[in-house]
């Protein structure tokens, strides 16, 4: 299969986690809603923006995160929240994520991308503090805003481990563009800077990811794939059961405190003065 016909990664990973899918009319044909049953007999729902070539708005036909997409994660967040109000065991929020930016274009931001972003990730972080396990799967891109409003809320971050994993402010040739420098030259200097990197193994060094998944076939994953990716996401959702609900880890795990050292030092000195 040519890489020009393959399907992005979102929806191949979706297909293959999700035991069931739901149809809301609602909800644009990009975003996608499913349930699945984790390790442990443990039921999740799973959320996936995938392309839509005939979306309304052009700037999200590649699997951007626009306005329909923005306000379609927090409603149907919302949603599972409100309808586990006062549950024992909250259900665990799986987003897949294979995003390349925010769906940037002159209607969407005269209209308020920025509020639907917004949107988004206020409906996850509500979830997550009232406890809700929310995790991240990284299976593909995940770029800017669109990652800010999809997965940086979550309470555990995973990764697969493979050439097509992106992770970062902006897209790698935006990048080259603003910093007027070759791809090449960029991929120098993410050898020794991490936080400039894309791929996962660096963003593992800064200590956000809970774990990096290796696999055989990240196009077409085989059954040994898909059975390590969710026993990962299994033990995220433990992890996170057993945790605080705040993002804590990402600057206490043992990567954080090699990787992020500066970083941390940082908030101590500025807590010191602020409580001064």
């Amino acid at each position: 299969m040519s890489n020009e016909s393959a399907p992005p990664f979102g929806t191949v990973w979706f297909k293959a986690l999700v035991e069931t899918t739901s149809s809301t009319p609602q909800l644009p044909a990009s975003l996608w809603v499913g349930e699945t049953i984790l390790d442990g007999g443990a039921p999740a729902t799973l959320l996936c923006v995938v392309p839509d070539p005939t979306a309304r708005f052009p700037r999200a036909r590649a699997g951007e995160v626009g306005l329909e997409e923005g306000y379609g994660l927090a409603a149907v967040v919302a949603e599972i929240v409100a309808a586990d109000a006062g549950a024992d065991r909250r259900r665990a929020i799986i987003t897949v994520i294979d995003v390349p930016g925010q769906a940037y274009g002159y209607v969407e931001e005269l209209v308020g991308l920025h509020q639907a972003l917004a949107a988004s990730t206020n409906a996850y972080a509500a979830a997550r503090l009232a406890g809700h396990p929310v995790i991240s799967l990284v299976v593909g891109k995940a770029i800017s805003g669109a990652f800010l409003a999809t997965g940086l809320q979550a309470n555990r971050i995973v990764a697969l481990d493979h050439d097509g994993i992106a992770v970062q402010v902006m897209s790698k040739a935006s990048s080259a563009r603003i910093t007027r420098r070759s791809i090449a030259e960029l991929d120098a200097v993410a050898e020794k800077f991490p936080a400039t990197a894309y791929d996962g193994g660096s963003f593992a060094k800064l200590g956000a990811l809970h774990e990096l998944v290796p696999v055989e076939s990240p196009a077409e994953p085989t059954t040994v794939d898909v059975a390590r990716a969710r026993a990962a996401v299994s033990r995220a959702v433990d992890a996170t059961r057993d945790g605080s609900r705040d993002l804590r880890s990402r600057l206490t795990s043992d990567a954080a405190r090699t990787g992020r050292s500066a970083s941390t030092l940082v908030r101590e000195r500025v807590a010191a003065d602020w409580n001064a």
